[in-house]
């Protein structure tokens, strides 16, 4: 086990969980029971991830059969774009596909708003020029003070945002009455966000790796990036330590302090990628990794957004 960390909301977050982006079907099911077993308590989930309600009958099933109480299990999801003006009823809409009275978190997925298309139907309308629409009328401020009022109403434990740069996050600081509790961001050995990650955990907001493998085979297949698991430095340290590539990645984000979220589809990896509490990496080591910092970014959705929202 890798433990908990404690949010400025309070509530303890544990440091490994399982991404669910671009799992489907029935085989959600089988592969959320099995990382229940392999003793996975957070699960990381999205609105944009068209999912929800899968993961909510495996959850149920898990629940009802006696496999794991509610109280521990870690549930998050996010705000989708085009909900940034009907927080509520987005909330309340995953809520109701997850099968679950409350969520652990919500993040707001993007620091953007683009037009409504309709509750969960997380659609990104690109206009006639090729860039993605962006509804100007609707501020980050006003998003997060929405966010607010579901802690308030009991639907939510802890709020958060993602993918949000230091001047972002500077901002919600500043305005928010309840502290943005994590920043979930990209962030792997060719991605490390020293500066980003440093501003955060400074100022109190957990940080969470999404991508934290550096994408492997879907960034590929999605954005044509190249994943750091063919790194050779990579390679000889995990050769060293006798561990998967996964595994010594995954570790490097622990010694950071950040909560990793791997997403994996083999009940072998889940299980290896659970498995990280029997080494240390060494500091000489750890300074290795960080000597092949790329500051390449693999999750790009320019490519399907006409517009680099990161500029």
């Amino acid at each position: 086990m890798a433990g908990t960390i404690k949010l400025s909301s309070g509530y303890e977050m544990p440091m490994v969980g399982l991404g669910v982006w671009r799992m489907e079907g029935k085989s959600i099911r089988d592969l959320l029971l099995s990382a229940i077993k392999t003793g996975y308590r957070h699960f990381d989930c999205a609105a944009k991830y068209q999912n929800e309600a899968e993961v909510g009958e495996a959850l149920e099933e898990a629940l009802q059969s006696g496999l794991v109480k509610r109280e521990d299990l870690f549930i998050t999801t996010k705000l989708w774009n085009s909900d940034h003006g009907q927080v509520l009823e987005a909330c309340k809409d995953s809520l109701k596909k997850l099968r679950l009275d409350y969520l652990d978190l919500y993040l707001v997925h993007f620091p953007i708003a683009t037009p409504h298309t309709g509750v969960g139907t997380t659609a990104s309308v690109i206009g006639d020029d090729g860039v993605l629409d962006i509804d100007t009328t609707i501020s980050l401020e006003t998003t997060w003070h929405a966010m607010e009022d579901l802690v308030s109403n009991g639907l939510v434990r802890s709020i958060g945002i993602s993918n949000y740069g230091i001047f972002l996050t500077r901002d919600c600081l500043a305005y928010s009455k309840i502290k943005p509790a994590v920043n979930q961001i990209e962030a792997h050995p060719y991605f490390q966000r020293d500066s980003l990650v440093r501003f955060c955990q400074k100022h109190g907001v957990c940080v969470t790796a999404h991508t934290p493998l550096g994408g492997a085979t879907a960034n590929a297949e999605l954005f044509g990036s190249v994943s750091c698991l063919d790194d050779p430095t990579l390679k000889a340290l995990a050769k060293k330590y006798n561990k998967t590539i996964a595994q010594l990645i995954l570790k490097w984000g622990l010694q950071r302090n950040i909560v990793v979220i791997p997403k994996s589809s083999k009940e072998e990896r889940l299980r290896e990628n659970f498995q990280l509490s029997d080494f240390t990496i060494s500091n000489d080591d750890m300074d290795k990794i960080k000597a092949i910092d790329r500051k390449y970014r693999t999750n790009q959705p320019a490519k399907f957004w006409g517009i680099d929202i990161y500029e």
